[in-house]
C-alpha cells in the first residue's frame, strides 16, 4: 500500500481525503501544488509529509533554468516549512537538507548536480523511514511476548499511508499479526477529521486484521469492561521531556488509560523527537477550519468540490475551537517504542542518553 510514489518529473500521491469511498492519486508537478496537498490532508502522517515536502521541493528545482539566489531556496523552504507547522518531521528533513545544500556549497555547485543530489536525499528519506518503521515494529512487538490473544486501542492513523513503509503503530499491529497473534483492534473515529474511522479501519480491514470501530467517548466503558491489553498511537513531535504532541484526543486516551492501568505506548522515529524544545508547553498546535467541527465530513476535493455531502452539524455562526493536536504529558506514556529501542521510563535522561550525540 504505497501512499507517495516518485516518478522523477512528477509526485503520486493518495487522495487520503477520499478514502474508504475511493482509491485516488494526485498527480503533483510543482512546490505549489505538494504544499497544498499537504495544507488540505491529501496526504497527512508527520513522516509522509516530510518525505512529500522534499520531493515538491525537488519538483521546484526541476522546474528552473538557472540556480536561484540562495535566499530564495530559504523562501521556499520556509513556505513548505509552514504548511503543517506541528509536526516536526517536516522542520528536521528540512534543516538536513539545508546541512548538505548550505550557502557556500549551493554557490559552488551547478545546478544540474544540485537537482541530482537532491532528488537522491528525498529518495534517501523514503528508504530510510521504511527501514525505520520495520524496526519500530520488531522492537514494539516484541514487548507482547509470544504469541496470544491480544486487544488493542488505536487512535487516530499511523498505518502505511501515513508513512513510507508499513507504519508506526500500525506497523506494530501488522508485525503482531504477522507472528500469528490474534489480534483484535478497537479503532477510535478521531473526531474530527475521523482518521480513525475513514483511514485505520480500511488499512486493516485490507490486511484481514480484526478491527472494531469505536466512537471516541466509548473508551472509558471499552476499558472499564473488557481487557484491554495496550494503547499504540504515534506522535508528530515529542520534547525532550518525552511530552508528546499528537492528533486531538491522545490526551484525553491517556488520561483514560492510566485510570484503568492499561500500557500506553507511542510509536515514533527519531526524526519525531524535537530535543530544541524542553517541554510540550513549547509545542505550536496548529488551529483547523472551524466547519470540520460543524459541517459532516468538510473535505473536497482539488477543486474545491465537496468529496462527501457536508450536512449541518451545529448552528450556523456558532463559535468554534477547532485544535488539531493535544499534549500527551510524557508521566501518562508507559513507553516510546522508536527504531533504536524502546524509551521507558519515558524521562529526559533516557531520550537523552538513546539518541546521544543528536
Amino acid at each position: 500500500m504505497k501512499s507517495i510514489d516518485w516518478k522523477g518529473s512528477s509526485l503520486l500521491l493518495l487522495d487520503q481525503r477520499k478514502l474508504p469511498k475511493e482509491k485516488k492519486y494526485i498527480e503533483h508537478k510543482n512546490l505549489e501544488e505538494v504544499i497544498s496537498s499537504i495544507q488540505n490532508m491529501v496526504v497527512r502522517g508527520a513522516p509522509a509529509i516530510a518525505i512529500s515536502g522534499i520531493f515538491g521541493f525537488v519538483l521546484y528545482l526541476k522546474s528552473l533554468s538557472k540556480k536561484p539566489e540562495y535566499r530564495e531556496v530559504l523562501e521556499k523552504l520556509n513556505l513548505l516549512l509552514q504548511s503543517r507547522p506541528t509536526a516536526v518531521n517536516l522542520k528536521i528533513a528540512i534543516q538536513e537538507y539545508l546541512n548538505v545544500f548550505h550557502e557556500t556549497y549551493w554557490n559552488q555547485v551547478q545546478l544540474e548536480r544540485i537537482l541530482q543530489e537532491s532528488e537522491n536525499f528525498a529518495l534517501s528519506l523514503f528508504e530510510n523511514d521504511v527501514h525505520t518503521n520495520q524496526k519500530i515494529s520488531n522492537y514494539g512487538a516484541d514487548l507482547f511476548g509470544k504469541a496470544r490473544k491480544i486487544n488493542l486501542v488505536t487512535y487516530c492513523n499511523t498505518g502505511a499511508i501515513a508513512t513510507a513503509g508499513i507504519g508506526t503503530a500500525l506497523g506494530i499491529i501488522r508485525e503482531l499479526h504477522s507472528r500469528n497473534f490474534e489480534v483484535h483492534v478497537y479503532a477510535c473515529e478521531t473526531r474530527p477529521y475521523h482518521q480513525g474511522s475513514r483511514l485505520t479501519t480500511w488499512e486493516l480491514m485490507e490486511e484481514g486484521i480484526n478491527v472494531q470501530l469505536i466512537c471516541d467517548n466509548m473508551v472509558g466503558w471499552l476499558m472499564y469492561t473488557q481487557k484491554i491489553d495496550a494503547v499504540l498511537v504515534g506522535a508528530d513531535r515529542i520534547t525532550r521531556n518525552g511530552d508528546t504532541a499528537n492528533k486531538i484526543g491522545t490526551y484525553s486516551l491517556s488520561l483514560i488509560a492510566k485510570a484503568h492501568n492499561v500500557p500506553f505506548y507511542v510509536a515514533a522515529s527519531e526524526s519525531s523527537f524535537d530535543l530544541s524544545l524542553p517541554t510540550g508547553k513549547e509545542i505550536q498546535i496548529e488551529m483547523r477550519d472551524p466547519r470540520e467541527i460543524t459541517q459532516n465530513f468538510f473535505l473536497k476535493d482539488e477543486l474545491g468540490e465537496p468529496i462527501y455531502p457536508p450536512g449541518l452539524l451545529a448552528p450556523v455562526g456558532v463559535k468554534v475551537l477547532n485544535p488539531a493536536f493535544d499534549v500527551t504529558p510524557h508521566e501518562n506514556i508507559t513507553g516510546i517504542i522508536t527504531e533504536k529501542g524502546v524509551i521507558s521510563p519515558v524521562e529526559e535522561k533516557n531520550i537523552l542518553y538513546l539518541f546521544k550525540g543528536k
